[in-house]
């Protein structure tokens, strides 16, 4: 087992050097691209604050996404940035973060929903200049779900004790060994129902809507493309293609576009090999 072990991680080791010398040329932070005029940054799977460790689901971060954002703005030679939006939504704090730095740029940029554009990721596009979407592209989800686990019934039915120390009333709360209190439910709520309105707020005032009209559809539903365009939650129909040619006939220029990728470390190559996924036990609070 072990001879086949090796000769693996030496591939792994190898092509991470590899990739990390091939980063430092283009990938640099100089901002120095070679042939292109639009930056294309992925926005693919959850979005976090910061990278997580174990086997976790692959995303990407507001750190990285906000690295690529600057050096792209910052770049000259950039024209135009097109978001590619792949994604089901995920941190809100990580949200509203890319969405500063895109609000703060005086370039064009664009959002492109490809399959999911929901939640935390919905309201990354609603900061951008314009946005196309599939008609077939499920739009929208405006809302926060806050969840975890509870085993309460399953350790007093197998006669096990949570012994409780904690120096305020609700420092434990959301604890998955005992059930929430009342007024603990009414606290959460009171958390996601003020994340809500945030959420409704930013929407209604980077797509120009009333906040009456977000607020009508921020029940967390999701809608296809050609509806979310009705509802003037998105611009166009269209592909990264429309999104390339509008900026073509926008800048009369010959589009070039270059993608920027958040860097991986080696811990991010393995992950991929995972096998499967941890369960969270603790309290999430999510866009998505």
């Amino acid at each position: 087992m072990k001879k086949k072990i090796w000769p693996a991680l030496k591939i792994l080791f190898t092509l991470w050097i590899i990739s990390s010398v091939v980063s430092m040329f283009f990938n640099s932070n100089t901002g120095v691209i070679v042939n292109g005029n639009v930056a294309v940054i992925p926005i693919h799977g959850i979005i976090t604050v910061s990278k997580t460790s174990g086997f976790t689901t692959t995303g990407v971060t507001s750190q990285g996404v906000i690295t690529n954002l600057e050096k792209a703005y910052s770049n000259p030679g950039i024209k135009a940035v097109i978001l590619d939006i792949n994604s089901p939504g995920g941190s809100g704090v990580a949200a509203d973060e890319i969405s500063q730095v895109i609000k703060l740029s005086n370039k064009t940029t664009i959002a492109v929903i490809r399959d999911v554009g929901a939640s935390a990721a919905y309201w990354i596009a609603s900061s951008t200049d314009y946005i196309y979407s599939n008609r077939l592209s499920l739009v929208g989800s405006i809302g926060v779900i806050g969840s975890y686990l509870d085993f309460s019934d399953f350790i007093t039915e197998y006669n096990i004790t949570y012994q409780r120390y904690v120096s305020g009333e609700y420092k434990d709360m959301g604890s998955m060994f005992k059930k929430p209190t009342e007024k603990e439910r009414e606290l959460w709520q009171d958390l996601i129902d003020q994340m809500r309105d945030m959420f409704v707020e930013e929407v209604a005032l980077n797509r120009n809507i009333p906040v009456k009209n977000v607020d009508m559809l921020s029940d967390g539903r999701l809608f296809l493309g050609v509806d979310a365009k009705k509802l003037n939650l998105v611009d166009e129909l269209g592909t990264k293609k429309d999104a390339l040619f509008f900026i073509a006939n926008t800048y009369n220029i010959t589009v070039q576009p270059v993608e920027f990728k958040e860097k991986k470390s080696f811990s991010d190559y393995l992950s991929e090999f995972k096998t499967g996924k941890f369960i969270n036990s603790d309290p999430t609070i999510q866009f998505k």
